[in-house]
């Protein structure tokens, strides 16, 4: 039986987050949210939550682009998922807005046939 213990960062893959639980999500030790094809954050879970100071209920139901993280709304993140259906790419970031800047890595996921793209934060 797979664990969310089991999932690093760098190896968890799209199809593992669309099949997870949100109390599995909640576990994770790195940031997950997931964007629908419009941009509206339906995914937040508990451990960007608590990094960020942001409650779900403040991200979820929101375009996350143009209203939560404009900080990533740019050629190395957004424009990512516009350009390409498929996308499992590490981006090494610097967040800016709402806090200090703080130097992370983020992991975009995008595939074809899964109806979310994921931006994993690891700080």
């Amino acid at each position: 039986m797979t664990t969310t213990l089991d999932f690093a960062f760098d190896d968890i893959t799209i199809d593992d987050l669309a099949a997870m639980p949100e109390t599995a999500r909640d576990d994770l030790a790195f940031g997950v949210i997931g964007i629908d094809r419009s941009g509206i954050a339906r995914i937040y879970n508990a451990a960007e939550s608590r990094l960020a100071g942001l409650a779900p209920s403040a991200v979820i139901g929101l375009p996350f682009f143009d209203a939560v993280a404009q900080c990533m709304n740019n050629f190395m993140v957004a424009q990512r998922f516009e350009d390409s259906e498929e996308v499992d790419e590490v981006v090494p970031f610097v967040l800016t807005l709402r806090m200090r800047p703080t130097p992370v890595r983020l992991r975009l996921l995008a595939s074809r046939v899964e109806p979310l793209r994921y931006v994993l934060i690891e700080r």
